[in-house]
């Protein structure tokens, strides 16, 4: 669970913004999208194929 406590006299922007931080950060995002639909294990690794195959490509590119 992200936590942030508010200071005395902080402002409201800055907490917010750390809070938006700490979540990112924590990737709750990212598993609840990754949780929103079933993806069969095979399909699963087939994506995994892909996209290092495409980070490999771009590696040797650059």
């Amino acid at each position: 669970m992200v936590q942030v406590t508010v200071h005395q006299g902080e402002n409201l922007e800055k907490a917010i913004r750390r809070f938006k931080k700490k979540f990112e950060k924590a990737g709750i995002l990212k598993d609840v999208k990754k949780n929103a639909y079933f993806v069969k294990p095979s399909a699963e690794k087939r994506m995994r194929r892909t996209k290092a195959a495409k980070r490999a490509q771009r590696m040797k590119v650059s």
